[in-house]
């Protein structure tokens, strides 16, 4: 795919602070692999997220979750895969911007590719591959919990220890709300899960095995309510007040809600750096190349015909996305980077 585009979409304000073969945007598991292959390369590598540790979704939302769709292991918690991750990525000793969002793009026609960051900073590189998941991304919100002031109330579980000998209930039907709940079974003092319908989006086997845990699942019904200890909605959460289809209420106790609902995304500053998208994600070739020269895309922020969302998709997007930007740089190179066995 190529673009026929020579519109400057911004001038950058100050000097350069890197000057890099690749930069990628986006520190998740795909970004960091694209960062580890451009090294592989022999390239240099900057890279730029708007969170404040790498990891992505991965570290932000569930460190302690089993993921089972990485190849060659069984299961591997988060936290250990991003680890892991980041220990190849360094071996390109990249040049890290977090807690930077790119904001800004200016490229003259077909030439390398600026990207500033809301902090200020200005990365030039010779193509950048965006691997920025779903952009930024924000919890749905539990209506209920609106007007609710009190503690206890969260979207994503960071660490299962924090719910050690708790009253847990969480409120969903994916495969967050399933993860979790079997991941905290064993630890919390109790775990029950609600949910407006009585089907679920989760994998079948996630819902089998909360089941086997023993974990009440209270569907069809909904939060009417959160309760501190004193009946209010200041202090730290003691029961939650559920409507049912009937019109019955239940008061449940609960020292922990967990909405798993679900997030928002948004592409962000990236959807008006004039690429073609779809549903909000970049609309790639076979190269993993988007209609503008030099900017490749790859894991969740990328889409093409039969896409499957799945890291270890990702992996191998992100590095087809490194190889072809390479050829792209260097015509007479290969796109076969040649075997990193010993």
């Amino acid at each position: 795919m190529t673009s026929d585009s020579a519109t400057t979409i911004h001038s950058p304000a100050g000097p350069v602070d890197a000057d890099v073969d690749i930069l990628i945007v986006g520190a998740g598991p795909s970004g960091l692999y694209a960062a580890y292959y451009a090294g592989f390369r022999g390239w240099s590598v900057a890279i730029m997220d708007s969170l404040e540790e790498p990891g992505g979704q991965v570290t932000a939302m569930y460190p302690e979750k089993e993921i089972f769709d990485i190849a060659g292991f069984p299961s591997v918690l988060g936290s250990t895969l991003i680890d892991a991750l980041l220990t190849q990525a360094q071996t390109a000793n990249p040049a890290w911007f977090l807690n930077q969002r790119a904001l800004y793009l200016h490229q003259e026609g077909d030439g390398p590719v600026t990207v500033e960051s809301d902090k200020g900073s200005t990365v030039r590189a010779k193509a950048v591959v965006i691997t920025g998941g779903i952009g930024s991304f924000a919890p749905r919100p539990l209506p209920a919990a609106k007007d609710w002031h009190g503690t206890g109330l969260v979207h994503f579980v960071k660490s299962a220890s924090d719910y050690a000998g708790k009253d847990v209930v969480i409120v969903g039907g994916g495969d967050s709300a399933f993860d979790w709940a079997a991941m905290l079974a064993p630890v919390a003092a109790s775990v029950t899960m609600v949910h407006r319908r009585d089907g679920f989006r989760g994998h079948a086997a996630s819902v089998e095995k909360v089941k086997a845990l023993g974990v009440p699942i209270i569907a069809p019904a909904e939060v009417a309510r959160l309760l501190d200890g004193d009946g209010g909605s200041t202090g730290a959460i003691a029961q939650m007040e559920l409507t049912h289809p009937d019109g019955a209420t239940t008061l449940i106790k609960a020292d922990a809600c967990i909405a798993a609902l679900g997030f928002i995304a948004d592409p962000g500053p990236i959807g008006t750096w004039g690429l073609d998208l779809a549903n909000r994600k970049i609309v790639v070739g076979r190269s993993m190349e988007s209609s503008r020269p030099r900017v490749y895309a790859a894991g969740d922020m990328a889409t093409y015909d039969g896409k499957v969302a799945l890291i270890s998709v990702g992996f191998g997007e992100a590095a087809t996305a490194v190889n072809n930007a390479f050829v792209y740089v260097q015509p007479d190179s290969h796109a076969f980077p040649g075997h990193s066995s010993g």
